[in-house]
Formats: C-alpha cells, sequence, structure tokens
C-alpha cells in the first residue's frame, strides 16, 4: 500500500493511499471561498494505465456532530463509527457523490461531495472513538476500470454555517455548472400530479376502466396518467420474460387508446424497463451474446456499449413517441445497467465502448436528445436510487422509491430528492390506502406528498364521494400553489426526526407542513402563510419571537370546506389555532 500525504491549506491534511505505482496521483487546492474549498485531484501518467482504486482521506473535528445525510438513506442518518465498513456507492445511476454532517441546530457541520457522477465511488465519514474525529473519505475506481490516458475531478468541502440543506442546494447547483452534467429542461408536464396504474392494477389493465379512471383523475386535478407494467404483454406473472420486444399486446390499438385518453385532457406516459430482456422476447434471440449478463433474477440484462443494442433501444421509445403520439416515458431500472462478474471491460467483439457507465452515458443522451427533438415537453421519469446529477441530464421527473403505504417515508424521501435535484421536478411516490381507513388516515398519503409533485394510485370508481372531495381539494390545493410547494425554497427540519416540520417559500406565499405534535417556529416575512396540520390531533401551536400583528385566518377541513374564518393576531411568545386534523390554516396579513 502506497501512501501519500500531503497538507494543501490550514483546514485539510489528505492522505492518499494505493496499492499501485502505475500512475501518479495529486491534490491541489482549485478554489477557497467563504468555507468552501474545491481541490482538484489528477491522476497522470506517461503512458495508458489501468485504473486501480485510490482512497483520499481527510478528518474534521466531531464538534456538533448530530446525523450524516446521504441521498437515499432514508430512516438511516445516524453517524457510523470507523469499525462500521458499510460505504456508501455512487455511479451513474445509483446515488450520488455527496455526503453531509448536520448539527443538532441543523446546522452545517460539513458536506462533502465529487464531480465524478459518472464512475464508480465509495465514499462515508465515520467518527472514531479514539480522538472524537470524523473520519472522511472517498475511493476512486474500487472496480474494475478499462485503461485511460489521465483523469481528473474536483472534491468540494462546504464547512459553511447555515442550514444543511442549503448546503445539498448548493451541490446541486455545483454539479449543474458542469458541462458533463448539464441538468435537461423541465417541461410544465412534468410539474403536474400524475395517475398512475401500477399500485391499484399492476398488470391487470382495462381500457374501458382506464378511461373512466382518466375522467375522474382528470376532474380532482391530474393532468397525466403513466401506464405501467402490462401494456406490452397478457403474462400476469410480475415477472420480466416478456421483455424486450415491447409491442402493445394487451392494448393492441394503442394509438387509438392514446387518443381517447387525450380526449379525456389527460396525457400520457408509458412504461418501459429499459435494461430487461427476456428469455422469451425475440429481441432476446437477436442480441444473444450481447448481455452484460443473462444471470441477473429477473431478465438478461441488455449491453449498452454495443452501438446496435442502444440504436435498438433509441428506436423503440422513438417510433413509441411517434406511432402513438405519447407524451413522456416511466424509463425503469437504469440502476441494473452496471459491471457484473463476467462483464469484460475491452473495446472488442464489436463493442465501441469498454465502460459500462459511459456507454450508459451515451445511451441516455442520444435518448433524451432523440425524444425531445420530436416533442420538446416529452417527459421522462426516473426513480431512486438512479437520480443523482448525472440522470438529471436525462429525466426531468424524479420520484421517490417504492413505498406503498408509508406516508412518512414518502414525505423524507422526497424532502431528499429536492434537496439535490435543483430543478428537476421531484415527484412523491405513488399513495394508496386500504378503503377501510378513515378519511383523515387516507388523506395523510397525499398531504405527506404535498411537497413533491403527488403521484396516486387509487381505484377511484371505487372512491366514496367524502374520499373524492379530499382527493380533489388537496390535489387542486397543490395546483393553485405548486409556485411555492414545488419550486419554492423548500427547507426540511430536524432530519433524525423524519422531518416533522417542512417549509417552502415563495415571493408571496409560505407553506408549512406540520408532521408531528409540536410546537411550530413562526418566523414567516411572506404576506401569506399556509399551515398544513398533517396530524391525527386537531390545531398547532406557534411560536412567535415577535409580534406579528393581525391576519384573517380561513379554517378548512380536510374535504376543504371551510369550517372557520376570523382574524386572528401573531404575538409574541405561544399561539394556538384550532384546525381539524389533516385540514388547512391559510393566513393573510393585514396590511
Amino acid at each position: 500500500m502506497t501512501e501519500l500525504t500531503e497538507r494543501v491549506t490550514q483546514k485539510h491534511r489528505f492522505e492518499i493511499s494505493t496499492d499501485t505505482t502505475d500512475f501518479n496521483t495529486k491534490i491541489t487546492l482549485h478554489t477557497q471561498e467563504n468555507d468552501v474549498y474545491i481541490y482538484k485531484l489528477s491522476f497522470t501518467s506517461k503512458c495508458d494505465f489501468m485504473p486501480a482504486p485510490v482512497t483520499v482521506r481527510w478528518t474534521t473535528p466531531g464538534l456538533n456532530t448530530k446525523g450524516v445525510w446521504k441521498p437515499t438513506t432514508d430512516f438511516n442518518k445516524r453517524i457510523m463509527a470507523d469499525w462500521e465498513l458499510d460505504h456508501m456507492e455512487s455511479r451513474i445511476s445509483v446515488d450520488a457523490p455527496v455526503i453531509g454532517v448536520f448539527g443538532h441546530d441543523d446546522q452545517n457541520v460539513f458536506t462533502f461531495a465529487c464531480s465524478d457522477a459518472i464512475n464508480t465511488t465509495q465514499l462515508n465519514t465515520l467518527y472514531r472513538e479514539e480522538n472524537n474525529l470524523m473520519y472522511s473519505h472517498i475511493t476512486f475506481f474500487p472496480e474494475r476500470h478499462h485503461l485511460i490516458a489521465h483523469y481528473e475531478t474536483f472534491i468540494r468541502i462546504d464547512e459553511r454555517a447555515h442550514h444543511f440543506s442549503k448546503s445539498l442546494k448548493d451541490v446541486s447547483t455545483w454539479w449543474a455548472s458542469f458541462d458533463h452534467l448539464k441538468p435537461s429542461h423541465t417541461p410544465e408536464l412534468a410539474k403536474v400530479p400524475v395517475y398512475s396504474t401500477w399500485y391499484n392494477f399492476h398488470q391487470d389493465l382495462d381500457t374501458t376502466i382506464l378511461l373512466e379512471e382518466c375522467i375522474k383523475a382528470k376532474d380532482i386535478g391530474c393532468e397525466l396518467i403513466i401506464l405501467d407494467d402490462g401494456w406490452q404483454t397478457n403474462d400476469n406473472n410480475r415477472g420480466y420474460d416478456y421483455t424486450g420486444d415491447w409491442r402493445p399486446e394487451r392494448i393492441p390499438a394503442m394509438a387509438d387508446f392514446v387518443k381517447e385518453v387525450h380526449a379525456t385532457g389527460m396525457k400520457i406516459a408509458l412504461w418501459y424497463s429499459v435494461p430487461f430482456c427476456g428469455k422469451h422476447s425475440e429481441a432476446y434471440k437477436r442480441f444473444k451474446g450481447k448481455f452484460l449478463t443473462e444471470e441477473h433474477r429477473w431478465a438478461p440484462v441488455f449491453d449498452p456499449r454495443y452501438p446496435e443494442v442502444r440504436a435498438y433501444l433509441i428506436d423503440l421509445y422513438k417510433n413509441a413517441l411517434i406511432d402513438w403520439n405519447l407524451d413522456g416515458f416511466k424509463l425503469d431500472f437504469i440502476d441494473e445497467f452496471k459491471t457484473y462478474k463476467n462483464t469484460e471491460l475491452t473495446m472488442e467483439n464489436g463493442r465501441d465502448f469498454s465502460s459500462v457507465n459511459e456507454a450508459v452515458d451515451r445511451l441516455m443522451t442520444d435518448v433524451i436528445n432523440t425524444l425531445q427533438t420530436i416533442k420538446p415537453d416529452c417527459v421522462i421519469e426516473f426513480r431512486q436510487k438512479y437520480v443523482g446529477p448525472a440522470m438529471r441530464k436525462y429525466g426531468n421527473m424524479f420520484r421517490a422509491f417504492d413505498c406503498p403505504g408509508d406516508a412518512v417515508m414518502n414525505r423524507i424521501r422526497i424532502a431528499d430528492l429536492r434537496m439535490m435535484s435543483g430543478t428537476t421536478a421531484t415527484h412523491a411516490d405513488m399513495f394508496t390506502y386500504h378503503p377501510d381507513e378513515a378519511l383523515e388516515q387516507k388523506s395523510l398519503q397525499l398531504i405527506n406528498s404535498l411537497f413533491g409533485v403527488p403521484q396516486l394510485s387509487i381505484k377511484l370508481f371505487e372512491a366514496t364521494l367524502e374520499e373524492t372531495n379530499m382527493l380533489r381539494f388537496y390535489t387542486q390545493y397543490w395546483n393553485e400553489n405548486k409556485r411555492t410547494l414545488l419550486e419554492g425554497n423548500i427547507t426540511p427540519y430536524n432530519p433524525l426526526s423524519n422531518y416533522p416540520i417542512i417549509k417552502a417559500v415563495s415571493s408571496e406565499l409560505t407553506v408549512i407542513g406540520v408532521y408531528d405534535k409540536q410546537v411550530v417556529p413562526f418566523k414567516e416575512d411572506t404576506i401569506k402563510v399556509d399551515i398544513i396540520n398533517g396530524c391525527l390531533n386537531d390545531g398547532v401551536v406557534l411560536e412567535s419571537h415577535e409580534e406579528y400583528g393581525d391576519y384573517t385566518c380561513l379554517i378548512k377541513d380536510v374535504q376543504g370546506v371551510t369550517v372557520s374564518q376570523s382574524v386572528i393576531q401573531i404575538k409574541k411568545g405561544l399561539n394556538q389555532i384550532l384546525v381539524p386534523a389533516c385540514g388547512i390554516i391559510r393566513l393573510k396579513r393585514v396590511k
């Protein structure tokens, strides 16, 4: 093991370790401004070399450390000890190379990120009990790689004392400044409530029922239906044996069906499992020998390093867009494009890429360019974990990973996505619920989705009148206020408590979501303030440190029915406002 220690600044002393001497490593300070340090890491050699694992380590005093934020750790934001070796992995289609440490006051302690969002990296920050230091590291090229001539990347360390969410949002902006990570345009269609067929119908799709559902979905405020798995096959076994050909076996008159959907006022996107090629498909025979693996538990995985494979996949989506007049795509399982045990990392036998990650970048870049050339407002949805900065180049809708029936998890994943996705539209996972739940309990699924774009997967033809009223009220509320809820400045509070308070602010409106029974700090400058009671108890308590004066106060219940309308004062100290469970308080300052 070769180790090199460099003190690059007074703040950071780096240790670089590797098992190879085939190339030289160097780290230098690139820029420094207001406690944000950007370092350049380079690998050089006189000839092409095979990258080997290189680990860059540094330490930070463990001061005011409460938890550690990673892109997809959900509930688990605790501090890990240095003897725990379960490191986070990031690559083009998995997670994002960023970690933040936050304090007991939600303050950023430090946040570090890497500009290489294409290649695989491993990273972590761990607490050492002997000296109470946080040991951070990034390992580059931990998996097999092809020969390269040189390598350069940047490491950004942010030690500014402000809310941890600002540091994460600034990382997102930093990533977007690189030419190779420029985000795709986000059309308005990516920012509309969605009706999904997955949780409510799975593969059992009936066009007559779906058209009726579209009418009902449009009535409550949805504008896009995602037709999920099942349209392409009559097989109902939840598997992927028939993927690859993508002919509309269950809905053979797809163009006519799309036309009928459009007649309801809805737009439509189709689901595709991009990497899978089932063994019962004709494509499997055609592309035999051009798979990354045939041992996947679901289906063989296409090898995108073959130009004919990429051309085939691109033509599938292009022809569907043109022939059926689609409005978008849900492109699934991108993370299964990866280096498998027996993957040969060479440009041989017709492959024009040796790197799988680079081939995925080529494939997805060509997909988005082809589709948006035909239809500029075409929407493309990806879900966690393939929602990192590289994926922002190819998609404009990032959805929280599947969490049916789990309102709290949906809220957490939406908040985590919002902090790192910039202008890319963050979508909730589709909410669903048991039909026998109380109305307020059902509403929590939607109320916990409001800081992302709501997606529902409910059989609307079975919904009661009260249920429909609730869905319509909150969906239309979201539509009326999405410039704040989706595009405003979002601040999720107390990550280790699962973000019990989330705030979004625009120029005139602040929306506060309250998801646990606790005192809510009130320090709002906007004329309008909406407070959503995301709890099953009545009433919200605000704490103000100054006199805010008079506000008109409109109280609505879970169905949008007005409960009361009055003028109240927000005084210094505690202010209790009575609001029904899962209702909303709408305040407007009296001039």
